[in-house]
């Protein structure tokens, strides 16, 4: 689920609506803030939260916390939902993996999120600089667990494998929406493509995780459709969030997710037998990402709140 903006959204065939309270964040301050912008600025590092227009990013920044956006920030797919740009991408940057590692060892922190753009015009798929990255982030950085948002590298499992290889301690790649929307909302991709993608890396024993987003126009059985979907195909966590329209050139919003509805799809995955949903209007792919590292944490904290 990419990192999208909190605008007020035009609903389809109605005039501008206020944006709910509940999608209502701070500004980004303070003094690790600060020191978080700095080192992306040094260091020439994409971050999805900047790209994306993240509505968590003043809170993870603050904490001192980032997800890097490897890459570049150009992106060869045109996704009808996404706030990352669309175009040429710049050409591969061999020394990015060693000034992302850098910057994280410089930032001590004890878990950090990589992702990154489509980048289908390469002939592996960008499979071999997320390899060198995860490499290049545990040699420098051996006590800090990582997350990787991965695309679906057209399905190809040779270049899957590479991350695999590679060993992070979670690798997510989401969803985004229901089946029948799929077409509309990510256009290049596939929703039972994405699916297998999702299935060949618990095959190769990784911790997995998917997101979607919600008031694209689904209903509430395809949602239930797709988080059974997810959990048939070996995912452990799941992102749940609202869709916020980017710009007037997105899709719009075709309606605000309540809050409640939001704590009734947490139920709903849990007894499915996900191990940590993660299910609120603010909620995106990285967001406590460090806690879904943990197996049973999820799962164990909704227990004791029953």
């Amino acid at each position: 689920m990419q990192e999208l903006p909190v605008v007020a959204a035009v609903p389809k065939n109605e005039s501008a609506i206020k944006k709910p309270n509940w999608l209502r964040v701070k500004l980004p301050t303070g003094e690790n803030y600060k020191h978080v912008r700095s080192l992306v600025d040094t260091h020439k590092l994409h971050t999805i939260c900047e790209s994306g227009n993240c509505p968590n990013m003043g809170e993870c920044w603050g904490e001192g916390t980032a997800t890097f956006m490897i890459l570049g920030n150009t992106c060869t797919r045109s996704c009808g939902f996404c706030a990352v740009a669309t175009g040429r991408p710049d050409p591969v940057d061999w020394d990015e993996p060693q000034r992302v590692a850098e910057a994280i060892y410089l930032m001590k922190v004890k878990h950090a999120v990589l992702t990154s753009v489509d980048r289908d015009e390469l002939k592996d798929g960008g499979s071999t600089i997320w390899h060198n990255t995860i490499k290049a982030v545990k040699q420098l950085n051996p006590d800090t667990t990582l997350e990787t948002l991965i695309p679906d590298f057209k399905g190809i499992k040779e270049q899957i494998q590479q991350v695999i290889d590679a060993a992070p301690e979670v690798v997510s790649h989401n969803i985004e929406t229901v089946e029948r929307l799929t077409k509309r909302v990510r256009i290049q991709a596939k929703y039972w493509r994405s699916m297998e993608v999702l299935r060949t890396l618990k095959e190769g024993g990784m911790r997995v995780k998917s997101g979607i987003m919600l008031g694209l126009g689904e209903t509430r059985e395809e949602v239930i459709q797709t988080l059974t979907d997810l959990r048939d195909n070996g995912v452990d966590v799941v992102t749940i969030g609202q869709y916020l329209q980017p710009t007037k050139k997105h899709l719009p919003v075709d309606r605000f997710v309540h809050p409640n509805e939001f704590a009734e799809y947490r139920e709903i995955g849990y007894n499915l037998g996900l191990d940590y949903v993660e299910s609120g209007p603010l909620v995106r792919s990285s967001y406590h990402s460090e806690r879904h590292v943990i197996p049973g944490y999820g799962r164990a904290k909704w227990q004791e709140g029953k």
